[in-house]
């Protein structure tokens, strides 16, 4: 193996650190269309939005004009105990591959809640104690989401309520006990315990459940506790704009060396970790000054952007929530268990989703036993076990890399690895007995998910 003059691992220093967030927005000459209330159609503003998010976070939910967001001194001080991440040249698995294409993967995974999510818990836990609340209510997937904002609310005193989809709560048990770990209390959903879980378990029964649904349960526990709000892990323009720190590190610890990415790719399913990786490169392509070839990779059991409909969709299963034009699979729509726990929602960004619309953007779907296929190698190359949502990435990078090879030519790739697989055991388990299954819902069950998009007023 011969290495170039590129080290292993590209690390940041601490004064090299993003001192502001990256509003992708502001260069969008398509701004995303505004959230609106279901019953009037209007677009929501400041006052609309009060009684579920916290104050500073609905302002920056709604600035679609300030390029630079500085990030509070408290905030950074937090990043810096787990941030710069590292941006690895995958030396290794270059070699294993015989490919001439360059590898880079920027690695989200060295905090205690194994994967980004982190980079938004801590911002959005920050402004609701500025705010002087008692504590925040959300829901998770796969459970990494639950897991950092757990983190973040210990850290600073907050009550943390998590919302956890049934079969991730069953399938990763350990998971569920770290966030107990850090004092959140964990309910799998849909439950008992709300309205919105009362009727999608009287509506579905036996239902293994989905963010949608998680997302009814703790908007509605929010909205009736004194002292308390919502906070997202993905999906809102908010929460793609604290995840920018992911791509301004990567493109410092590129530009520190000359390298230019030709590809860069992340696996998608609400949105953040893709958005944040992506976003100073999509802003430099929105203002013409380079162009980037850039590839969301989702599951082939929720197709959001490739199968999806461009439209008005509310956000939950429970119907509590604001719309949002988004790529989406009707809002009603249950994904089949897949292990990817984090990419089982139902919609995309709708940041993400109006740059896919305007062609700046691409995206492919890959099955399951495709994307462990992938990690395993990927772990045997690298010595990291990835988590299978990171793992989707990992698969569409092999698949470039490869095309370089049968080619000849030398693309420079940089993908997300979100996160790590050390909690999903059971899904590698699966997979090594033969028992990991694909499924690709067909065009009849989406189209019923189609048939339920709600009408707009002043729209239809």
């Amino acid at each position: 193996m011969t290495f170039e003059n590129i080290p292993y691992k590209i690390y940041l220093s601490e004064q090299e650190l993003p001192k502001a967030w990256y509003n992708l927005r502001a260069d969008m000459k398509t701004k995303p269309a505004p959230l609106l209330n279901p019953g009037t159609g209007e677009p929501m503003g400041f006052r609309d939005l009060r009684g579920v998010f916290c104050d500073e976070l609905i302002r920056q939910e709604l600035d679609n004009g300030t390029a630079e967001i500085p990030i509070p001194r408290e905030i950074q001080d937090f990043y810096r105990m787990y941030r710069p991440s590292p941006l690895v040249r995958a030396y290794c698995l270059e070699e294993k591959l015989g490919t001439p294409a360059k590898i880079y993967y920027k690695f989200e995974g060295g905090n205690t809640s194994g994967s980004h999510k982190l980079n938004s818990a801590i911002a959005q836990a920050y402004y609701a104690k500025k705010q002087g609340l008692k504590g925040v209510t959300t829901e998770t997937g796969a459970g990494q989401w639950g897991t950092a904002l757990s983190m973040a609310c210990a850290y600073l005193g907050l009550e943390c309520r998590v919302y956890m989809v049934k079969v991730s709560y069953e399938q990763k048990p350990f998971r569920r006990e770290v966030m107990r770990t850090y004092g959140a209390s964990v309910t799998p959903s849909p439950s008992m315990e709300t309205e919105a879980g009362r009727k999608i378990l009287a509506g579905r029964p036996g239902t293994t459940g989905s963010l949608g649904c998680a997302i009814s349960e703790a908007v509605e526990a929010a909205a009736a506790t004194p002292g308390c709000r919502y906070v997202l892990g993905s999906v809102l323009n908010q929460v793609l704009l604290h995840q920018s720190v992911i791509g301004l590190e990567t493109k410092a610890a590129l530009d520190k060396y000359g390298v230019v990415p030709d590809i860069i790719i992340g696996c998608a399913g609400g949105g953040s970790n893709l958005g944040g990786l992506i976003a100073p490169f999509m802003g430099e392509k929105l203002r013409g000054e380079r162009d980037y070839r850039i590839i969301a990779v989702e599951p082939a059991s929720c197709p959001s952007f490739t199968r999806g409909r461009f439209a008005y969709d509310f956000c939950d299963t429970g119907m509590v929530c604001p719309l949002a034009k988004m790529y989406t699979l009707g809002s009603g729509f249950i994904p089949s268990a897949d292990h990817a726990g984090g990419l089982r929602y139902h919609g995309m960004s709708p940041v993400l989703s109006q740059l896919y619309h305007d062609g700046l953007m691409e995206a492919v779907s890959v099955t399951q036993t495709r994307v462990f296929e992938a990690a395993e190698l990927f772990a045997r190359a690298e010595g990291i076990l990835p988590a299978p949502e990171s793992s989707h990435a990992i698969r569409a990078a092999l698949d470039e890399a490869l095309k370089c090879k049968e080619t000849g030519e030398e693309k420079t790739i940089v993908f997300g690895l979100t996160g790590t697989g050390y909690f999903d055991m059971t899904a590698y388990e699966k997979f090594h007995s033969g028992e990991m299954t694909d499924y690709i819902p067909t065009d009849g069950e989406l189209q019923a998910g189609f048939d339920k998009l709600p009408r707009v007023p002043g729209l239809d």
